[in-house]
């Protein structure tokens, strides 16, 4: 089992570091463009919703969206039900970054799958979906129920 998660840690930071190369113009890092397709995506999302969402520290998504936010990637304000929760929006450079954004990511992921076949795509994605699914169950599991993953 080591050896799996060897694989899937340095599959991760590979690819971070490809999408810091390929994003450092624009101005964010590898570990930052999944904040902007969450954000555009869900405008609003509170960032407790966003720490779940992205299996992140909550202190680590304030420190992220603290800098995304000096950079002018998003805004934070307090929800109108609730001034505690703070929800998060993008800003109309967060939306012009975030085809390329998608970019990088399809250009990371093609190339991984470059050598499979059809039908082993389907088999490999479907399979690292279930461990997916295993971890963020385990994840909500030992956190007592904590929804949104």
């Amino acid at each position: 089992m080591n050896s799996f998660m060897k694989c899937v840690n340095k599959t991760s930071r590979c690819a971070a570091l490809f999408r810091g190369e390929r994003l450092e113009e624009e101005g964010i890092s590898g570990y930052q463009d999944v904040y902007i397709l969450v954000v555009c995506n869900h405008p609003g999302i509170s960032q407790d919703q966003l720490a779940r969402r992205i299996c992140v520290n909550k202190s680590n998504v304030t420190r992220q969206l603290t800098l995304l936010e000096q950079n002018g990637f998003v805004t934070r304000k307090p929800c109108p039900r609730d001034r505690r929760i703070m929800e998060v929006f993008p800003t109309d450079r967060a939306l012009e970054i975030l085809p390329k954004v998608r970019e990088v990511n399809r250009e990371w992921s093609d190339y991984l799958m470059e050598e499979f076949t059809p039908a082993e795509r389907e088999q490999l994605i479907g399979m690292m979906e279930r461990v997916m699914n295993r971890a963020v169950e385990r994840l909500i599991r030992d956190r007592k129920g904590e929804p949104d993953a």
